[in-house]
């Protein structure tokens, strides 16, 4: 498939491919062109494809604290950073998959504004902005739950575009949405129950192309080595319920994996197995730009203090341009994601041709 932004049939092409292949994409929470364009370098350089996605709180921190109106910065800044990616993405020579992340009952408005620019751009440039939304109603009551993501997926289909929900608590907190079971990390409501993804599968199916965001324990955040019980059988036990069942091939539910960020490396590997295809990382990714940037201004405290040296004179334009220490967040931004496309297997895995 031809580089830049994948909606539609090339959608789920992706995701069936990776799948078969045993591999997944990063998706990574970004909040402006630097850790964008970080991304998409990573993605080039290590010859994979990626998924770009928003929380409503960076689209709205891309809109720019100046809007006052809060919901109308942040659908014009998940509106503006999509065509940033659309613009970019072909002429890094990758495949991006564009999400939005998250959005709990409060937020719905928010997908359906975007659902709505996605119908304007359609007229105007033939393509949709966003690959895909997420609805996380794991708070609700399970009916409730999915006769929303029903009703929104609906939409979401004839403008080719997937739907990713949530099943079960991610525990945590991700920019306001998230669900709080403090250090209890053997709570029940941590682990997806085989049946409701059962449900959601037979409902969901037959109106479009979905994704499950299932709880196997995993938590935002990083948490000391240990705390977390990460435990992937749930997805298999999910997989063998709908086979059994319903009579279909391996593995026909789409899977991903909240919450990535410190996870141990063995949990990751088994979850591909079990038809994951995506895995979150936020925490990490933010953590190397700032550690980078910190130790940029450590190393170079003066010039971060005067623009001259008020005893010799000398100036310090070349170490506080933030064209250089925003290049050394980028840069090791890139060093995590680079861990990454190994860890999830897919490095030199593009679809991209050309």
């Amino acid at each position: 498939m031809k580089p830049g932004v994948v909606f539609g049939d090339d959608y789920a092409k992706l995701v069936q491919n990776a799948k078969d292949g045993g591999f997944a994409l990063p998706a990574v929470n970004v909040v402006g062109t630097n850790s964008i364009n970080a991304v998409m370098e990573a993605a080039a350089k290590n010859r994979s494809d990626i998924i770009i996605q928003f929380s409503n709180s960076g689209a709205q921190f891309y809109a720019g604290k100046g809007i006052e109106d809060s919901f109308g910065a942040k659908v014009l800044g998940a509106v503006s950073a999509a065509r940033h990616v659309h613009l970019l993405a072909k002429h890094y020579g990758i495949c991006a998959v564009l999400h939005t992340d998250h959005a709990n009952r409060k937020l719905v408005p928010w997908v359906e504004a975007l659902i709505e620019e996605s119908r304007k751009e359609i007229k105007k440039e033939g393509v949709p902005l966003y690959s895909s939304h997420m609805l996380d109603l794991s708070e609700e009551d399970i009916d409730d739950n999915l006769e929303t993501c029903a009703r929104v997926l609906k939409e979401m289909t004839p403008l080719g575009q997937s739907l990713e929900i949530e099943l079960g608590v991610t525990g945590g907190e991700e920019d306001g949405v998230g669900s709080d079971v403090g250090d209890d990390f053997e709570n029940p409501a941590l682990y997806t129950q085989p049946e409701d993804v059962l449900k959601a599968y037979d409902l969901l199916t037959p109106l479009g192309h979905f994704s499950v965001a299932a709880s196997f324990g995993n938590v935002h955040g990083v948490y000391k080595p240990g705390n977390v019980k990460l435990r992937p059988e749930i997805l298999k036990n999910s997989q063998d319920l709908v086979i059994a069942e319903r009579g279909t091939s391996a593995n026909p539910l789409n899977f991903v994996f909240h919450g990535g960020s410190g996870s141990e490396k063995a949990k990751i590997e088994e979850a591909l197995r079990y038809g994951v295809f995506k895995m979150n990382i936020d925490t990490d990714t933010q953590f190397a730009f700032a550690e980078a940037v910190g130790a940029y201004v450590n190393e170079h405290p003066d010039a971060f203090a005067y623009q001259v040296h008020p005893e010799t004179g000398q100036p310090y334009k070349k170490q506080y341009d933030p064209r250089v220490w925003l290049r050394k967040g980028e840069e090791n931004m890139i060093a995590r994601l680079n861990e990454a496309f190994v860890d999830l297997k897919s490095q030199g895995k593009t679809a991209a041709e050309g």
